[in-house]
C-alpha cells in the first residue's frame, strides 16, 4: 500500500509538477482544490488533476464559510497589516488548511502538502493550523526538500519536468508577476514587480476599473450592521438592496470594482523577516471596514475603542502569522465579540472614482448627545466643570515645571 497523501492542488505550474513528482516519490496522491472564490474552471482543474495522476479530487466550496467566519470576523476586528493590508491571502489560508485536515481525516492519512515556497508566508499558514488541527502531521513541502531542491532550480526546470511527464500546461518561461485571488481579495507580486519603483501596468488589474475610468456620477449607498457584521446592503442610487452575506459580499466587490475601489500598492514586512511588495485590489473589503469603523464611532465606548485600537493591530499580525487557530487568538476575538454587542446600525457612503466617502450614520445604540455636543445649547454639560478637570490632570504638569 502506497502512503496516502492529500495536495493542496490549484492547477498551475508548481503544484501540478509536485502532484507528478510525489507520485513519482511513491505517494497516493490526492488532490484538494478550494473553490474561496476565485474565477477558475474548476472541471478544468480536476480533469487535469486526474491526468495527471491523482487518485482522487476534492472540490470543496468555501467562499460562504469565508465570509461569514473569517471575513466577517477580521471586519469585526478592524484588522488591517501594517495600517494598510486588509489581509485578502491571509485570512483564506486558515481556512483552505482545515478543510484539508476534514479531508486527510476522512481519507485516513496524516500527510499533508502544499506548494508554497520557503521565502513566504503562506507555508507558516497552512502549516501552523495543520499542528493545531492534527498533532500527529506529517509535512510535505517540496520547495523545502532538499531532493526537491537539487531537482528544480526555477520555472525552467518545472517546465521542463511538466513536459517530460505529458502534464498539460499553460505558461511562459518568464512569468511577469504571480497572482493569488479569492473573493476578498486579488494579489499581484515577484517577477517584474520586484522592482519597487516601477508603476504596475495598468492593463494588471482584474477586479478594479482605473478611477480616473469609473462613472462620473456618485453611488450612493448605505451599509446596514447587526452585532458589528454586517447584514445588508442599500444602493440608493439604483433601489436596490442585498442581505445575504455571500450574495452581499459579491456584490460589494463589483460595486466597489466599478468605481475604481480598493488598489493599493505596497511594501510589506513577511513573517520570515523579507520585505515584499505587494499590490491589492480589495474592493468590498474597503468598503466594509471604513463603514464598520465609523458605526463603532457612535456605538462604543471611548475607552472600549480606544483598547480595541491597541488590540486590531496585533490581530491583524496573528492573522497574517497563521496563528487564526491559536489560544491567543481565541482570547482576543472574545474581547471583540463582546465590543460590537452594540453596533448594530446604518452607514451612509458615497463611492465616487476609487473613493470611499463615509456621509451619515445612525444607530438606536448611538452614545453620540447631540444636546451635550453642542456649542449652541448647554445640553446638560456644565462647563465651568472644566476647569477643575484640567487642574488636576495639569497638577503633575505643573509640579515637573517647578522643577526645572
Amino acid at each position: 500500500m502506497k502512503p496516502k497523501l492529500i495536495l493542496a492542488y490549484s492547477g498551475g505550474l508548481d503544484t501540478s509538477v509536485m502532484l507528478k513528482w510525489l507520485i513519482n516519490e511513491g505517494y497516493e496522491v490526492i488532490a484538494y482544490i478550494a473553490d474561496v472564490g476565485q474565477k477558475e474552471d474548476f472541471e478544468k482543474i480536476k480533469n487535469k488533476a486526474v491526468q495527471t495522476g491523482a487518485s482522487k479530487v476534492y472540490i470543496e466550496d468555501l467562499k460562504k464559510e469565508l465570509v461569514d467566519n473569517y471575513i466577517f470576523q477580521a471586519i469585526k476586528a478592524n484588522a488591517v497589516y501594517e495600517g494598510q493590508y486588509l489581509l485578502g491571502t491571509a485570512i483564506a489560508r486558515p481556512l483552505i488548511a482545515k478543510k484539508q485536515i476534514e479531508i486527510a481525516k476522512k481519507e485516513n492519512t496524516n500527510i499533508l502538502a502544499h506548494g508554497c515556497t520557503g521565502k513566504g508566508n503562506d507555508q507558516i499558514r497552512f502549516e501552523l493550523t495543520w499542528m493545531q488541527k492534527m498533532p500527529t502531521v506529517k509535512v510535505i513541502s517540496p520547495w523545502k526538500d532538499e531532493k526537491w531542491l537539487a531537482q528544480f532550480k526555477g520555472r525552467t526546470d518545472l517546465i521542463k519536468f511538466a513536459k517530460n511527464e505529458n502534464i498539460p500546461i499553460d505558461v511562459s518561461i518568464k512569468k511577469p508577476y504571480s497572482t493569488d485571488e479569492n473573493l476578498m481579495h486579488i494579489s499581484y507580486e515577484s517577477g517584474i514587480l520586484e522592482d519597487i519603483s516601477k508603476k504596475p501596468d495598468p492593463e494588471m488589474f482584474k477586479l478594479t476599473v482605473s478611477p480616473k475610468n469609473a462613472p462620473d456620477k456618485e453611488v450612493n449607498i448605505c451599509i446596514s450592521f447587526k452585532k458589528g457584521v454586517p447584514s445588508k446592503v442599500t444602493n440608493i442610487t439604483k433601489n436596490e438592496n442585498v442581505q445575504e452575506s455571500l450574495e452581499l459580499f459579491t456584490y460589494l466587490n463589483k460595486l466597489a470594482g466599478e468605481n475604481g475601489v480598493g488598489r493599493i500598492d505596497i511594501v510589506e514586512n513577511r513573517f520570515v523577516g523579507i520585505k515584499s511588495r505587494g499590490i491589492y485590489e480589495t474592493p468590498a473589503g474597503t468598503i466594509l471596514f471604513k463603514a464598520h469603523r465609523d458605526l463603532e464611532s457612535i456605538t462604543v465606548d471611548k475607552e472600549v475603542l480606544h483598547l480595541k485600537e491597541l488590540l486590531s493591530p496585533i490581530i491583524a499580525k496573528l492573522i497574517y502569522n497563521g496563528l487564526w487557530y491559536s489560544p491567543e487568538m481565541d482570547f482576543l476575538m472574545a474581547a471583540i465579540n463582546k465590543s460590537q454587542e452594540n453596533v448594530t446600525g446604518n452607514v451612509y457612503l458615497t463611492l465616487y472614482k476609487g473613493n470611499v466617502i463615509v456621509t451619515g450614520r445612525e444607530s438606536v445604540n448611538s452614545l453620540y448627545d447631540e444636546a451635550i455636543s453642542s456649542m449652541d445649547e448647554e445640553g446638560g454639560y456644565n462647563q465651568k466643570d472644566a476647569e477643575g478637570f484640567i487642574k488636576i490632570n495639569g497638577l503633575r504638569l505643573k509640579l515637573q515645571g517647578e522643577k526645572i
